[in-house]
């Protein structure tokens, strides 16, 4: 027998070290070659480890949350050849482009540590597989053994993975298994009639984007004193024009929101005002004044928020800002963004669509001196001086870095921005 060590791998990108977010394995469980053993999350891109060797788990070297550094111990394997470890810097080549099938939070109970096994391992040998299925007597107390990935679609199918046998390593509960459950029209457990006293406790530990986005919030809040600035927008002529253009559109063309034409509006408010298109580096205490526009967009994906970045706003139409808007999107929801497309934005909008409430207190994207967010579109009463009409209206409630810009530079900076959403033509004025 020989044992088998298998480092965190060079990820690229020049990063040092990656967070532990999930185990796919315990020790002594049969690994074979290529099965996945772990997942690892770098800035804000969540990667799988896969096994180069078949063999059987002898150690895992962290816990959920913990950061790893490159080439530290994470994994050993017995396996049935010589002892060995993977040649310097060999990563298998389905590590560059793995990632999760859903970039949820993972929150699960560190995984114990075990010190090698003695005895010899057994040659594995193949079991038949098991049909998933209602088990007799579900065990409540016992959390079943799932990826996010599966977690999710059992929430969204109202299905109690209680109620399911796992065919997987350590009778994890698989895709598969899931599917054969649903395709044979199985229903999740009746909820218990009356009302049932509860007691249960659930511990969730901080760990992969979750942590990261606490880290960002806790930097921004406790570095950047905020002043929030909210003025009503009469959106009125604005969605005609939108409502015109989406009608008018071309098959390649995007449908449009009203967020390509508010980047349009920055673009145009900050060459007045280059002050608010800024980051501030306050341990150097000098504030970088940007003459590109990257505006980063505020996006709520399975596993929490990110920040996308629209690169060169100042360069794009409104057609090519609303196209570039949806592939960032569709990557940050996916969890296929890059981390160029994550990083270096210059100012941000931060808009939760028609949950967006009448007003809101948006944090700054730290090192940025600024961020627009945008309120939800109502339909309103207003006096046009003879009679009250209804008028379609929005608020803007943006945040500053007071550090960097006064109360007037704020407000002047927001009715500026008023002007030209309220008089849509004037977004398209060149010059």
């Amino acid at each position: 027998m020989g044992e088998f060590i298998i480092k965190m791998p060079d990820v690229g990108e020049g990063v040092a070290e990656a967070e532990l977010v999930e185990w796919h394995v315990k020790p002594g469980d049969p690994v074979r070659e290529d099965m996945v053993l772990a997942a690892v999350m770098t800035d804000k891109a969540t990667v799988e480890i896969p096994s180069p060797v078949s063999g059987k788990v002898l150690w895992l070297g962290a816990d959920i949350g913990d950061t790893v550094a490159v080439k530290a111990p994470l994994v050993r394997i017995e396996t049935a050849g010589e002892d060995g470890e993977p040649p310097p810097d060999s990563v298998p080549e389905a590590l560059a482009e793995a990632v999760l099938e859903e970039p949820v939070a993972v929150s699960a109970p560190p995984v114990p540590k075990a010190p090698p096994k003695p005895e010899k391992a057994e040659p594995e040998k193949a079991e038949p597989r098991q049909s998933p299925g209602p088990r007799e007597a579900p065990d409540t107390a016992k959390k079943p053994l799932a990826s996010p990935a599966v977690r999710l679609r059992a929430r969204e199918r109202g299905v109690d993975l209680r109620q399911l046998s796992g065919t997987g390593p350590a009778g994890r509960i698989t895709h598969e298994d899931l599917d054969l459950f649903i395709s044979r029209g199985a229903e999740p457990q009746p909820a218990q009639v009356g009302l049932v006293r509860k007691t249960a406790v659930e511990e969730i530990k901080m760990a992969g984007l979750r942590r990261r986005i606490a880290e960002k919030m806790s930097l921004s809040t406790s570095r950047i004193p905020h002043i929030t600035y909210v003025e009503e927008v009469d959106v009125t002529a604005l969605e005609d024009l939108r409502a015109t253009m989406n009608r008018d559109r071309k098959p390649d063309q995007p449908k449009l929101t009203i967020l390509p034409f508010l980047m349009r509006a920055l673009v145009r408010t900050v060459a007045e005002q280059p002050g608010v298109n800024a980051t501030f580096d306050d341990h150097a205490g000098i504030i970088h004044r940007h003459a590109a526009v990257h505006i980063g967009i505020a996006t709520q994906t399975p596993a929490g928020l990110t920040v996308p970045v629209v690169r060169h706003a100042e360069a794009r139409r409104i057609w090519d800002c609303a196209a570039e808007l949806n592939r960032l999107a569709e990557a940050a929801r996916t969890g296929t963004a890059t981390r160029d497309e994550l990083i270096g934005s210059t100012i941000t909008i931060s808009s939760l669509g028609a949950l967006g409430g009448i007003a809101s207190t948006p944090v700054i994207n730290h090192p940025e001196v600024a961020i627009v967010g945008v309120n939800k579109i109502a339909t309103r009463p207003v006096w046009d001086g003879a009679q009250f009409v209804p008028r379609k209206i929005m608020n803007l409630s943006s945040s500053f870095d007071h550090r960097v810009i006064d109360g007037w530079d704020a407000a002047t900076f927001v009715q500026r921005l008023k002007t030209l959403l309220e008089t849509p033509a004037l977004i398209f004025v060149e010059g």
